[in-house]
Protein backbone atom coordinates (compact mmCIF):
# COMPACT_ATOMS: atom_id res chain seq x y z
CA UNK A 1 0.00 0.00 0.00
CA UNK A 2 1.29 3.44 -0.93
CA UNK A 3 2.52 5.33 2.18
CA UNK A 4 0.84 8.59 3.18
CA UNK A 5 2.07 11.75 4.86
CA UNK A 6 0.57 10.45 8.12
CA UNK A 7 2.79 7.35 7.85
CA UNK A 8 5.88 9.52 7.36
CA UNK A 9 4.85 11.69 10.32
CA UNK A 10 4.40 8.64 12.56
CA UNK A 11 7.78 7.19 11.54
CA UNK A 12 9.55 10.52 12.07
CA UNK A 13 7.78 11.26 15.35
CA UNK A 14 6.34 14.56 14.13
CA UNK A 15 2.95 15.87 13.04
CA UNK A 16 1.61 15.58 9.46
CA UNK A 17 1.65 19.40 9.33
CA UNK A 18 5.39 19.39 10.03
CA UNK A 19 5.98 16.88 7.21
CA UNK A 20 3.96 19.08 4.86
CA UNK A 21 5.99 22.13 5.86
CA UNK A 22 9.24 20.25 5.20
CA UNK A 23 8.05 19.13 1.76
CA UNK A 24 6.92 22.62 0.80
CA UNK A 25 9.79 24.45 2.49
CA UNK A 26 7.37 26.59 4.48
CA UNK A 27 8.28 28.24 7.78
CA UNK A 28 11.20 27.48 10.06
CA UNK A 29 12.05 23.80 10.51
CA UNK A 30 15.16 22.69 12.38
CA UNK A 31 17.77 20.68 10.49
CA UNK A 32 17.30 17.82 12.96
CA UNK A 33 13.58 17.65 12.18
CA UNK A 34 14.25 17.79 8.43
CA UNK A 35 16.69 14.89 8.71
CA UNK A 36 14.11 12.83 10.63
CA UNK A 37 11.45 13.48 7.99
CA UNK A 38 13.72 12.69 5.04
CA UNK A 39 14.99 9.54 6.79
CA UNK A 40 11.41 8.39 7.32
CA UNK A 41 10.58 9.11 3.69
CA UNK A 42 13.53 7.01 2.53
CA UNK A 43 12.63 4.15 4.83
CA UNK A 44 9.02 4.11 3.65
CA UNK A 45 9.92 4.83 -0.01
CA UNK A 46 7.53 7.77 0.16
CA UNK A 47 7.26 9.83 -3.07
CA UNK A 48 5.76 13.32 -2.66
CA UNK A 49 2.70 14.15 -4.74
CA UNK A 50 3.82 17.02 -7.00
CA UNK A 51 0.24 17.91 -7.94
CA UNK A 52 -0.82 18.21 -4.30
CA UNK A 53 2.26 20.31 -3.53
CA UNK A 54 1.54 22.59 -6.47
CA UNK A 55 -2.02 23.17 -5.27
CA UNK A 56 -0.67 24.01 -1.81
CA UNK A 57 1.94 26.41 -3.20
CA UNK A 58 -0.32 27.78 -5.97
CA UNK A 59 2.56 27.02 -8.35
CA UNK A 60 3.07 23.94 -10.50
CA UNK A 61 6.68 24.80 -11.39
CA UNK A 62 5.85 23.55 -14.89
CA UNK A 63 6.33 25.62 -18.04
CA UNK A 64 4.58 24.81 -21.31
CA UNK A 65 6.53 25.19 -24.56
CA UNK A 66 4.85 25.02 -27.98
CA UNK A 67 7.13 24.79 -31.04
CA UNK A 68 6.33 23.95 -34.69
CA UNK A 69 8.71 20.97 -34.80
CA UNK A 70 11.83 19.91 -32.93
CA UNK A 71 13.06 18.17 -36.10
CA UNK A 72 14.07 21.61 -37.37
CA UNK A 73 17.61 22.34 -36.04
CA UNK A 74 16.70 25.85 -34.84
CA UNK A 75 13.58 24.83 -32.90
CA UNK A 76 15.23 21.65 -31.65
CA UNK A 77 18.10 23.62 -30.13
CA UNK A 78 15.74 26.31 -28.84
CA UNK A 79 13.63 23.72 -27.00
CA UNK A 80 16.75 22.14 -25.50
CA UNK A 81 18.08 25.51 -24.30
CA UNK A 82 14.73 26.49 -22.81
CA UNK A 83 14.62 23.17 -20.93
CA UNK A 84 18.18 23.75 -19.69
CA UNK A 85 17.43 27.21 -18.30
CA UNK A 86 14.16 25.99 -16.76
CA UNK A 87 15.95 23.09 -15.05
CA UNK A 88 18.48 25.50 -13.56
CA UNK A 89 15.58 27.35 -11.94
CA UNK A 90 13.83 24.21 -10.68
CA UNK A 91 11.19 24.22 -13.41
CA UNK A 92 9.92 21.30 -15.51
CA UNK A 93 8.90 21.61 -19.16
CA UNK A 94 5.91 20.23 -21.05
CA UNK A 95 7.06 20.25 -24.69
CA UNK A 96 4.46 20.31 -27.45
CA UNK A 97 5.23 19.78 -31.16
CA UNK A 98 2.41 21.42 -33.12
CA UNK A 99 3.58 20.34 -36.62
CA UNK A 100 1.94 23.54 -37.96
CA UNK A 101 -1.49 22.06 -37.28
CA UNK A 102 -3.88 24.77 -36.05
CA UNK A 103 -6.20 22.30 -34.34
CA UNK A 104 -3.27 20.55 -32.68
CA UNK A 105 -1.95 23.89 -31.38
CA UNK A 106 -5.37 24.78 -30.02
CA UNK A 107 -5.64 21.42 -28.24
CA UNK A 108 -2.15 21.83 -26.78
CA UNK A 109 -3.01 25.32 -25.60
CA UNK A 110 -6.15 24.11 -23.84
CA UNK A 111 -4.26 21.16 -22.34
CA UNK A 112 -1.62 23.47 -20.88
CA UNK A 113 -4.29 25.72 -19.39
CA UNK A 114 -6.16 22.75 -17.86
CA UNK A 115 -2.96 21.37 -16.35
CA UNK A 116 -2.36 24.70 -14.63
CA UNK A 117 1.12 25.37 -15.94
CA UNK A 118 2.71 28.50 -14.52
CA UNK A 119 3.28 30.00 -17.97
CA UNK A 120 3.88 29.27 -21.64
CA UNK A 121 6.62 30.03 -24.17
CA UNK A 122 5.06 29.72 -27.59
CA UNK A 123 6.35 29.66 -31.17
CA UNK A 124 3.19 29.50 -33.25
CA UNK A 125 2.53 30.58 -36.81
CA UNK A 126 -1.17 30.97 -36.08
CA UNK A 127 -2.03 34.48 -34.93
CA UNK A 128 -5.30 34.56 -33.03
CA UNK A 129 -4.72 31.17 -31.40
CA UNK A 130 -4.24 32.84 -28.02
CA UNK A 131 -6.64 35.46 -26.71
CA UNK A 132 -4.62 37.14 -23.99
CA UNK A 133 -7.57 39.05 -22.54
CA UNK A 134 -9.39 35.76 -22.05
CA UNK A 135 -6.89 33.91 -19.88
CA UNK A 136 -4.20 36.19 -18.35
CA UNK A 137 -1.74 33.30 -18.23
CA UNK A 138 1.92 34.45 -18.24
CA UNK A 139 3.17 34.03 -21.79
CA UNK A 140 6.15 34.93 -23.98
CA UNK A 141 6.14 34.58 -27.76
CA UNK A 142 9.24 33.56 -29.66
CA UNK A 143 9.88 35.30 -32.98
CA UNK A 144 6.16 35.67 -33.71
CA UNK A 145 3.61 38.42 -33.08
CA UNK A 146 0.62 36.91 -31.29
CA UNK A 147 -0.96 39.91 -29.58
CA UNK A 148 -0.11 43.51 -28.83
CA UNK A 149 0.07 42.58 -25.14
CA UNK A 150 2.34 39.54 -25.50
CA UNK A 151 6.12 40.25 -25.43
CA UNK A 152 8.22 38.80 -28.24
CA UNK A 153 11.77 37.46 -28.03
CA UNK A 154 13.60 37.78 -31.36
CA UNK A 155 16.90 38.64 -32.99
CA UNK A 156 17.86 41.73 -34.98
CA UNK A 157 16.38 40.31 -38.16
CA UNK A 158 16.79 43.45 -40.25
CA UNK A 159 20.43 43.74 -39.22
CA UNK A 160 20.94 40.08 -40.17
CA UNK A 161 19.39 40.62 -43.59
CA UNK A 162 21.66 43.61 -44.23
CA UNK A 163 24.75 41.65 -43.13
CA UNK A 164 23.94 38.74 -45.42
CA UNK A 165 23.03 40.76 -48.51
CA UNK A 166 25.93 43.19 -48.15
CA UNK A 167 28.35 40.30 -47.78
CA UNK A 168 27.13 38.73 -51.04
CA UNK A 169 27.37 42.08 -52.85
CA UNK A 170 30.85 42.74 -51.49
CA UNK A 171 32.05 39.34 -52.68
CA UNK A 172 31.01 40.22 -56.24
CA UNK A 173 27.48 38.81 -56.56
CA UNK A 174 25.23 40.71 -58.97
CA UNK A 175 22.18 38.45 -59.24
CA UNK A 176 21.17 37.48 -55.71
CA UNK A 177 18.04 35.51 -54.91
CA UNK A 178 16.35 35.64 -51.51
CA UNK A 179 14.26 32.67 -50.32
CA UNK A 180 11.91 32.94 -47.36
CA UNK A 181 8.78 31.41 -45.86
CA UNK A 182 5.29 32.83 -46.42
CA UNK A 183 5.50 36.61 -46.14
CA UNK A 184 1.90 36.83 -44.85
CA UNK A 185 2.99 35.31 -41.53
CA UNK A 186 3.25 38.00 -38.88
CA UNK A 187 6.80 37.39 -37.71
CA UNK A 188 9.88 39.57 -37.12
CA UNK A 189 11.70 37.23 -39.56
CA UNK A 190 9.98 39.10 -42.41
CA UNK A 191 12.48 41.90 -41.76
CA UNK A 192 15.20 39.67 -43.27
CA UNK A 193 13.47 39.95 -46.64
CA UNK A 194 12.88 43.68 -46.27
CA UNK A 195 16.56 44.22 -45.50
CA UNK A 196 17.53 42.21 -48.60
CA UNK A 197 15.18 44.25 -50.77
CA UNK A 198 16.42 47.56 -49.34
CA UNK A 199 20.09 46.69 -49.93
CA UNK A 200 19.45 45.43 -53.47
CA UNK A 201 17.51 48.57 -54.42
CA UNK A 202 20.21 50.79 -52.92
CA UNK A 203 22.83 48.94 -55.00
CA UNK A 204 20.72 49.15 -58.15
CA UNK A 205 20.50 45.36 -58.38
CA UNK A 206 17.44 43.25 -59.27
CA UNK A 207 15.18 42.12 -56.42
CA UNK A 208 14.44 38.40 -56.76
CA UNK A 209 12.40 36.92 -53.91
CA UNK A 210 10.83 33.49 -53.60
CA UNK A 211 8.42 32.17 -50.96
CA UNK A 212 8.26 28.54 -49.89
CA UNK A 213 4.93 27.07 -48.76
CA UNK A 214 4.42 25.07 -46.62
CA UNK A 215 7.21 26.11 -44.29
CA UNK A 216 9.86 23.80 -42.83
CA UNK A 217 8.85 20.89 -45.05
CA UNK A 218 11.84 19.22 -46.74
CA UNK A 219 9.94 17.97 -49.79
CA UNK A 220 8.34 21.36 -50.49
CA UNK A 221 11.67 23.11 -49.94
CA UNK A 222 13.53 20.80 -52.34
CA UNK A 223 10.87 21.27 -55.03
CA UNK A 224 10.89 25.06 -54.67
CA UNK A 225 14.70 25.21 -54.76
CA UNK A 226 14.80 23.11 -57.94
CA UNK A 227 12.33 25.53 -59.54
CA UNK A 228 14.52 28.48 -58.59
CA UNK A 229 17.53 26.87 -60.26
CA UNK A 230 15.43 26.32 -63.40
CA UNK A 231 14.21 29.93 -63.50
CA UNK A 232 17.38 31.73 -62.33
CA UNK A 233 20.14 29.78 -64.08
CA UNK A 234 22.55 32.72 -63.97
CA UNK A 235 22.09 33.61 -60.29
CA UNK A 236 25.38 33.94 -58.46
CA UNK A 237 24.17 34.42 -54.89
CA UNK A 238 21.46 33.10 -52.56
CA UNK A 239 20.42 34.49 -49.19
CA UNK A 240 18.13 31.92 -47.53
CA UNK A 241 15.95 32.88 -44.58
CA UNK A 242 17.00 29.74 -42.67
CA UNK A 243 19.83 27.22 -42.76
CA UNK A 244 17.64 24.33 -43.88
CA UNK A 245 16.79 26.19 -47.08
CA UNK A 246 20.44 27.18 -47.56
CA UNK A 247 21.54 23.54 -47.28
CA UNK A 248 18.85 22.53 -49.79
CA UNK A 249 20.31 25.11 -52.20
CA UNK A 250 23.82 23.70 -51.75
CA UNK A 251 22.55 20.13 -52.33
CA UNK A 252 20.76 21.17 -55.53
CA UNK A 253 23.85 23.04 -56.74
CA UNK A 254 25.98 19.93 -56.29
CA UNK A 255 23.48 17.78 -58.19
CA UNK A 256 23.59 20.25 -61.10
CA UNK A 257 27.36 20.62 -61.09
CA UNK A 258 27.21 24.24 -59.91
CA UNK A 259 30.30 24.98 -57.82
CA UNK A 260 29.82 26.60 -54.40
CA UNK A 261 31.23 29.20 -53.82
CA UNK A 262 32.98 29.61 -57.20
CA UNK A 263 29.79 29.90 -59.28
CA UNK A 264 27.21 30.37 -56.55
CA UNK A 265 27.60 31.85 -53.07
CA UNK A 266 25.10 30.82 -50.38
CA UNK A 267 24.26 32.34 -46.99
CA UNK A 268 21.78 30.90 -44.48
CA UNK A 269 20.21 32.14 -41.25
CA UNK A 270 20.07 30.68 -37.71
CA UNK A 271 23.49 29.10 -37.05
CA UNK A 272 22.31 26.31 -34.74
CA UNK A 273 24.89 24.00 -33.15
CA UNK A 274 23.62 21.04 -35.18
CA UNK A 275 24.03 22.81 -38.53
CA UNK A 276 27.46 24.10 -37.53
CA UNK A 277 28.50 20.50 -36.84
CA UNK A 278 27.11 18.87 -40.01
CA UNK A 279 27.79 21.77 -42.38
CA UNK A 280 30.68 23.88 -41.04
CA UNK A 281 31.17 25.20 -44.57
CA UNK A 282 27.89 27.12 -44.48
CA UNK A 283 28.17 30.88 -44.10
CA UNK A 284 25.20 31.94 -41.98
CA UNK A 285 23.70 34.68 -39.85
CA UNK A 286 23.96 33.23 -36.37
CA UNK A 287 21.26 33.89 -33.81
CA UNK A 288 22.25 33.71 -30.11
CA UNK A 289 19.81 30.87 -29.45
CA UNK A 290 21.00 30.19 -25.90
CA UNK A 291 20.71 33.83 -24.82
CA UNK A 292 17.31 34.16 -26.51
CA UNK A 293 16.04 31.06 -24.68
CA UNK A 294 17.36 32.42 -21.38
CA UNK A 295 15.62 35.76 -21.99
CA UNK A 296 12.33 33.99 -22.71
CA UNK A 297 12.55 31.92 -19.50
CA UNK A 298 13.61 34.88 -17.34
CA UNK A 299 10.91 37.15 -18.71
CA UNK A 300 8.27 34.49 -18.21
CA UNK A 301 9.40 34.08 -14.60
CA UNK A 302 9.14 37.83 -14.07
CA UNK A 303 5.52 37.64 -15.20
CA UNK A 304 4.79 34.59 -13.05
CA UNK A 305 6.28 36.19 -9.96
CA UNK A 306 4.71 39.57 -10.67
CA UNK A 307 8.04 41.37 -10.55
CA UNK A 308 7.58 43.28 -13.81
CA UNK A 309 4.63 44.68 -15.76
CA UNK A 310 3.84 42.93 -19.03
CA UNK A 311 5.54 45.11 -21.66
CA UNK A 312 4.34 45.94 -25.11
CA UNK A 313 7.77 45.41 -26.59
CA UNK A 314 10.18 43.17 -28.43
CA UNK A 315 13.11 41.65 -26.54
CA UNK A 316 15.82 41.73 -29.20
CA UNK A 317 19.25 40.06 -29.42
CA UNK A 318 21.97 40.93 -31.93
CA UNK A 319 23.10 38.50 -34.63
CA UNK A 320 26.50 38.01 -36.25
CA UNK A 321 27.82 36.82 -39.58
CA UNK A 322 29.50 33.44 -39.16
CA UNK A 323 31.80 32.81 -42.12
CA UNK A 324 32.17 29.43 -43.73
CA UNK A 325 33.32 28.64 -47.26
CA UNK A 326 29.92 28.79 -48.98
CA UNK A 327 30.08 32.59 -49.40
Amino acid sequence: MKPKISDVAHAAGVSPTTVSRVLNNRGYISEDTKKKVYKAMDALNYIPNDLARSLYNKRSNIIGVIVPTTSNPFYGELAAKIEHHCAEKGLKVLLCNSLFNVEKERNYWEMLRRNQVDGVIVCTYNRGLIDYDDHHLPIVAFDHYLSKRIPVVSSTNYEGGVLATNHLVQTGCQKIVHINGPIDLETPANLRRKAYEDVMKKQGLPVLTYEIKPILKQEATAKAVAQIFDEQQDMDGVFASDDSIALAVIREARERGVLVPDNLKVIGYDGSEFVREIAPELTTIQQPINQMAETAVNHLLHQIEGTTPIPNQELVHHVLLRKGTSA
